[in-house]
């Protein structure tokens, strides 16, 4: 999904969670809306299939962080709820996607935690981060930052995310999105597989527990990326895409 307002900024005051019970009604039937939409979308556009090596209801006393390849512009925003289920699931995202019509203004209250545009914001946010681990929830995360459509590789991505579930404790998960041939159809089948856990080494210092659960993590993914049976998209170098078009 592409935001009509790509420099869309948080304003000073905002607010990542709000308490009153009007605010908590409206919280429940819209990510209740949103993972209607996930079932309907995920049926018929995506062909989705989860596969669960590991189920989030085996995991009732803590909070998760899911990490996944950011290959589908709709499906990214909705399908971690249904990988996630039983537990709520709530998706770091960038303040752009605020900027979309009409769904922007929505994505917060269905489980969206825009990032901050600056320092002054970054302790309210990761306190919402915090409190929905807490809270026994799962925070995705989408390390590859940038959507490639379809894309069957796993791109390098740092371990800066990976603070997340370092700092608060709590268990890291991957879920690898991939692509299969569909028989009468162009279009590939979609199939996420949930993998985990995986846990920090608390006896490394900060920085490298963030960069071994990286490790295991990026590793699981790529591992599972070969389960793509088909490309919908090339994804080429640009000096080989140039030399391509050239031809």
């Amino acid at each position: 999904m592409e935001s009509a307002d790509q420099n869309h900024t948080l304003p000073d005051d905002y607010v990542w969670i709000r308490e009153s019970k009007r605010a908590r009604f409206a919280r429940s039937v819209l990510y209740a809306v949103g993972y209607l939409f996930a079932l309907i979308y995920g049926k018929t556009a995506l062909h989705l299939k989860i596969v669960r090596a590991v189920d989030m209801k085996d995991y009732p006393n803590t909070g998760a962080v899911v990490y996944g390849n950011h290959t589908q512009p709709i499906g990214d925003v909705f399908v971690p709820a249904l990988v996630c289920n039983p537990k709520r699931c709530y998706t770091i995202a960038s303040p752009a996607n605020l900027g979309i019509p009409v769904i922007g203004a929505l994505l917060p209250w269905m489980g969206a935690l825009p990032i901050p545009n600056n320092y002054r914001q970054m302790k309210e946010f990761l306190g919402a981060v915090r409190q929905r681990l807490q809270e026994h929830n799962c925070v995705m995360v989408y390390p590859e930052q940038h959507v490639w459509p379809y894309c069957t590789q796993i791109r390098p991505y740092p371990a800066t995310s990976f603070d997340y579930a370092v700092k608060n404790k709590v268990p890291a998960f991957c879920m690898t999105t991939t692509y299969q041939r569909r028989r009468f159809s162009e279009k590939p089948r979609t199939t996420v597989y949930l993998d985990g856990p995986f846990y920090a080494d608390a006896s490394l210092p900060p920085q490298a527990q963030k960069e071994a659960l990286r490790d295991q993590v990026y590793t699981c993914m790529q591992k599972r990326s070969g389960q793509s049976t088909c490309q919908y998209v090339e994804y080429r170098p640009m000096q080989e895409a140039a030399e391509h078009d050239r031809e």
